[in-house]
């Protein structure tokens, strides 16, 4: 046995903080990252989230993970389509359905009353500044944390409209410092995302036809998204073979997350990074959550003996 070095005890380790990037259908990765964690002894203390991560962390912390997880994991095409109810008052999805849902099925508690320290991170849409949610409805919370520009509606808190917190903070590593880390892990959802949407427009059509006997290379709920965009009259490519509207949107969403991301984590950088990969995940392809989890999971495999390291080093 090595003696050289004191074990992990509640008492001697680090104050953990978990910071669970945005990636909206990617964010399914975040519970196979804590299922990982866990299952080597590493328990969070403190979470903070933005976006899906403010979603999968509030599950977690307020112990309604497994519960999440088997609804995810269920999901299919027709499902996360059902969810989609049409808009075009600040955002082509209200989102009124989606936190029905989650208020009738999962626990809706105050945010106060969780059993670990969270929070969320969203953005004021008039100032450009960054919001961080410690109180109210955990349900409240995501919704504003979740509301991507042109897709979901931003929300309205205290007299501000408020929308996804990927605008200003992808990655929350600076919160949770704020709540008392001294030690934080973060999960970067988008670090191999760039080009993604616009690469599988041009795929070879050998590609493609591979593609459609296993997974999309495109993203098909983005492409019902798409048709419905069509219906209302809103897509106006001219007859050209511009990229199409959402195509544009949801290249333009990995384009600015990549590159914030980069900033403010060198600004601010994380003291354990986990990166799962999932580049071909589309933007809301919520219904291949096997698939995240499963990234989740072997991304924290990749680096538990370097975070091993650092948490004994850190006592």
């Amino acid at each position: 046995m090595d003696t050289t070095r004191p074990h992990l005890t509640p008492t001697h380790r680090p104050r953990i903080g978990l910071a669970l990037g945005g990636g909206s259908a990617r964010g399914w990765a975040h519970i196979g990252v804590i299922h990982a964690l866990t299952e080597a002894g590493i328990e969070p203390d403190l979470i903070c989230g933005t976006s899906i991560g403010a979603l999968v962390g509030a599950a977690y912390v307020g112990g309604e993970l497994s519960p999440l997880e088997n609804w995810a994991r269920s999901l299919r095409l027709q499902t996360v389509v059902g969810f989609l109810d049409f808009s075009l008052n600040g955002g082509l999805i209200k989102g009124d359905k989606l936190m029905a849902f989650f208020r009738d099925h999962f626990v809706d508690r105050d945010i106060a009353d969780l059993k670990r320290p969270f929070g969320a991170v969203a953005t004021d849409l008039r100032r450009g500044r960054e919001v961080w949610l410690r109180e109210g409805r955990v349900s409240e919370a995501v919704r504003a944390s979740i509301a991507l520009p042109g897709l979901f509606t931003p929300v309205q808190r205290d007299g501000c409209w408020l929308v996804d917190g990927g605008l200003v903070n992808p990655v929350p590593v600076s919160l949770c410092r704020a709540m008392g880390a001294d030690m934080v892990i973060a999960v970067d959802l988008n670090t191999d995302l760039l080009g993604r949407h616009l690469k599988s427009m041009h795929a070879p059509a050998s590609n493609k036809q591979a593609a459609a006997e296993n997974e999309p290379l495109t993203d098909s709920v983005m492409a019902r998204i798409q048709t419905r965009v069509a219906q209302l009259g809103l897509n106006h490519n001219n007859g050209t073979k511009a990229p199409a509207m959402l195509d544009v949107m949801a290249g333009s969403i990995n384009i600015m997350q990549v590159l914030i991301t980069r900033s403010r984590l060198a600004g601010d950088p994380a003291d354990v990074m986990v990166t799962p990969h999932l580049a071909d995940l589309g933007l809301m392809e919520f219904h291949r959550a096997g698939v995240a989890i499963d990234a989740g999971r072997r991304a924290v495999e990749e680096i538990l003996p370097q975070l091993k390291t650092r948490l004994l080093d850190a006592q």
